[in-house]
Parts: C-alpha cells; sequence; structure tokens
C-alpha cells in the first residue's frame, strides 16, 4: 500500500512539475511559432514576388531582344511562304513555285528575315561575313582603312565629302571626317573582333548581340558606304590616268548618267541608302568587289528566267567565300540557310 502512496506522490510531482515547466515555456513556444509561420508566409510571398518579377523581366528583354534583332532567327522556308502567299493571283502562284524551286532543287530550307528598311542588302550581307568568320579582304590588310576620309581629302583634293550623308542626316559640314572615323573604327574593331572567333555558334550569338545593337549596327553601315565611295575614287582616277585595268563594274558605273564621277555617284546614289533607298544592281556589284565575297542572289520575282540566279559580282576569284541573299523584289532581302 504504500508503494502504491509513493508511485502516486512521484507521478503527481512529475506531472506537477512538466505542468510548471509547460506553464512557462508554452507563451515562447506560441510565439516562437507564430514568427516561424509569419517568417514561411513571408518568404512564401517574396518568392512568389521575385518569380513573377524574374517572369516579368524575363519577358521585357525577350520583346525589346526581339524588337531590336535585325536578322530573326531561322524558320522553315515552305512555312514562311505559305504565311507570306495566301492568295491565287498569279504572281503568288509564281512566288510559291519559286519558293519550291528553292526547296527542292537548291536545298534551302530555312530562311532568316532581315529587317525591311533601306541598309536592309548591306546588313544582310555583313550579317553573313561576320557570322560565317570571314576576314578583311586583302586591299584592306595593306592599308589603315582608318586613315582613308583624310586621304580623300588632302591627297586627293576630294573637299566634297563634306556633303556625304549618314542614311537620314542630311548634312554634317566639317563634323564628317570625325563621324567617318567613329564608324570606320566601329567596322574594324567589331570586325577583326568576330573573325577571330573560332566556334560558330560563338559568333552567331555575338553577331545577334551586334545587329540588335542599333547604333553600332548603322556606324558599319556607314562605314561600308564610305569604303564604297573611296574605291570608287580610286577606279575613277585610275580611268583618268590609265593606269590599270579597271573591274568593268565601274565602267558601268561611270556609264549612269546619275553617276559619271565619284560626286554624282555619292549625291545621286550613295547618300540616299539607308533614307530614301537601298542598294542598286550596280552597286551590289560594287559592294562584293570591295569585301572580296560573291553574292549569290536568288531573285523570285525572275523565277524561269536567267536572272532567276545572279552573282555580284560577275568577275571574282576562285578563293573568294560566298554568301547568299534571298529576294522577291531587289528591294528587301532575306537570307537562305542551305541545308544538304
Amino acid at each position: 500500500m504504500s508503494g502504491r502512496n509513493e508511485v502516486q506522490c512521484w507521478t503527481t510531482a512529475v506531472n506537477q512539475s512538466l505542468r510548471i515547466v509547460w506553464q512557462k515555456i508554452k507563451t515562447q513556444l506560441i510565439l516562437a511559432m507564430s514568427f516561424l509561420l509569419a517568417a514561411l508566409w513571408y518568404c512564401r510571398r517574396l518568392y512568389a514576388y521575385l518569380a513573377q518579377l524574374l517572369k516579368w523581366w524575363s519577358r521585357y528583354l525577350q520583346r525589346k531582344f526581339k524588337k531590336n534583332l535585325s536578322v530573326l532567327a531561322e524558320i522553315d522556308l515552305l512555312g514562311y511562304c505559305a504565311r507570306e502567299w495566301k492568295g491565287e493571283t498569279k504572281q503568288a502562284k509564281q512566288m510559291k513555285a519559286a519558293y519550291e524551286e528553292l526547296f527542292w532543287r537548291y536545298h534551302i530550307k530555312y530562311i532568316r528575315q532581315v529587317r525591311r528598311d533601306n541598309y536592309c542588302a548591306l546588313r544582310a550581307v555583313l550579317f553573313q561575313v561576320f557570322s560565317q568568320g570571314i576576314y578583311f579582304p586583302s586591299w584592306m590588310k595593306e592599308r589603315d582603312i582608318l586613315k582613308l576620309p583624310e586621304k580623300l581629302l588632302y591627297s586627293q583634293g576630294c573637299n566634297w565629302i563634306q556633303q556625304y550623308s549618314f542614311g537620314p542626316e542630311r548634312y554634317t559640314g566639317a563634323n564628317v571626317f570625325g563621324k567617318l572615323r567613329k564608324c570606320i573604327e566601329t567596322l574594324k574593331t567589331q570586325w577583326t573582333e568576330i573573325s577571330g572567333v573560332k566556334d560558330h555558334d560563338e559568333r552567331g550569338n555575338m553577331c545577334n548581340i551586334l545587329f540588335s545593337d542599333e547604333s553600332k549596327e548603322y556606324k558599319l553601315y556607314e562605314a561600308i558606304k564610305f569604303i564604297m565611295l573611296y574605291q570608287v575614287v580610286e577606279a575613277y582616277e585610275q580611268m583618268k590616268n590609265e593606269q590599270k585595268h579597271v573591274p568593268i563594274l565601274f565602267r558601268l558605273l561611270f556609264a549612269r548618267d546619275t553617276s559619271s564621277d565619284p560626286l554624282s555617284f555619292m549625291m545621286n546614289h550613295l547618300n540616299s541608302i539607308g533614307d530614301t533607298g537601298g542598294l542598286e544592281q550596280v552597286e551590289m556589284f560594287l559592294l562584293g568587289y570591295l569585301l572580296e565575297v560573291k553574292i549569290r542572289v536568288y531573285r523570285l520575282h525572275k523565277f524561269n528566267t536567267e536572272e532567276f540566279q545572279v552573282n555580284y559580282p560577275e568577275e571574282y576569284h576562285r578563293d573568294w567565300q560566298e554568301v547568299c541573299l534571298l529576294t522577291e523584289d531587289d528591294h528587301h532581302y532575306h537570307i537562305p540557310i542551305i541545308i544538304i
């Protein structure tokens, strides 16, 4: 009996001790649990907020990048044709037949759309020159292209260069030389950097970044425009002095009433590029010549004629690399992707 009483007393004592301890820590535990729950709720809300913010920022960057990217990612050629030419008009049927010809005969399976503006041809060609890792043409390696503006002014007396137009920017006066130098510096720097990259995918990424930066991109085109002018001045002086053989493309250029000399070429043709007009066929010849690349163009509006596929220039060296363009009207160009 006494043993049972001792057990009861011991049990009662333990219960009382636990009750006292519980009473002391109960409030602290409740506060701790409340704090923990609040912290978990706060972290969950913070996570949801950050996830939403990251999603919004990602969409914003995608929209901005897509908006600024002037050469879009490749898409299926026939799918593009189906979206662009849905009707049954004579022109639509011709275009559909031309696209199918490219797909089956020329193994062009994809197309990269190029922004439709008056730099379109320059953009489509330069993008491929850079993405293929094509190096500077041989004649550019032999001279400092940064000094070309001053050379035309001081060595050849071309003070009319002050009337050069940078696309929509009509007149810059004495500032033209500084602006041209910056354009040529950008071209030289970007060309050197990208052509020095061996990995094709890395070059592609660098080109996507470069051709989504409008400021740098337009400097490239204006630099090329000016180098075209430099080549025309050089050829004109050689023809006047009968120094050496001049490629036939320059004779074609100077045979036009609107470009009988370098000044008229600049005023009537070059200054409009990027503003009110693009490259005409003679300028396409000149572009291929100065870059030392064969520009192969598929002209869909000339389907079933000898002019469906043309090369610029017609006189090219065997070691020149090739870039391909696709056009429906000789004004806007896209980049065809050949898969063999």
